[in-house]
């Protein structure tokens, strides 16, 4: 039997459509800071709610959830259309001011930890940490570890399309049952 070896443009080609395929199933996301999303959470007419990632550079499971979760199509898209979406270093340097008050970055330990993280996450440092902020920039929920696309996406719609103001969570879920 003969062999046909691929030419270089079938190579190419292959190669293309491979890579075509890849962007196609990932999207990136617009991530602000702290300020811009405040600052466009107290200026827009129609306010969206606030969605922070609490992270570290360290993380392994934060960069997994950025690389499968967040760059999911389907989960960028919806998250991109219904939160100021947000990326905090749980160990960030910078100080950051909310509802009147400044929260800066404590050394302890090896590193630290920034007192707006540790806020957020209501003194449980755990990454990756979601949390859920309503358009006023209310809590409504951290959500701890690392999520896969499909549950997370629930998590967010039952934020994002406010079904937490009819339903609780196990309801929701399927977990009341």
């Amino acid at each position: 039997m003969k062999r046909i070896a691929p030419s270089f443009y079938q190579f190419v080609l292959f190669l293309f459509v491979g890579l075509w395929a890849l962007s196609a199933q990932a999207q990136e996301v617009e991530w602000l800071t702290w300020d811009e999303a405040a600052k466009l959470a107290e200026t827009e007419k129609n306010p969206k709610k606030i969605f922070v990632d609490v992270y570290t550079d360290w993380c392994g499971w934060c960069k997994k959830m950025d690389k499968d979760t967040f760059q999911n199509a389907e989960v960028a898209a919806y998250m991109s259309d219904n939160f100021y979406m947000v990326k905090l270093d749980g160990e960030g340097k910078e100080p950051i001011e909310f509802k009147g008050k400044t929260y800066k970055f404590v050394p302890s330990g090896r590193k630290g930890y920034h007192e707006f993280a540790a806020a957020l996450l209501q003194g449980k440092l755990s990454y990756p940490t979601t949390v859920f902020l309503d358009e006023e920039m209310n809590m409504l929920s951290p959500v701890p570890g690392y999520q896969k696309p499909k549950p997370f996406l629930d998590i967010a719609k039952y934020f994002g399309d406010d079904i937490y103001k009819e339903k609780d969570w196990k309801t929701y879920s399927g977990q009341g049952k």
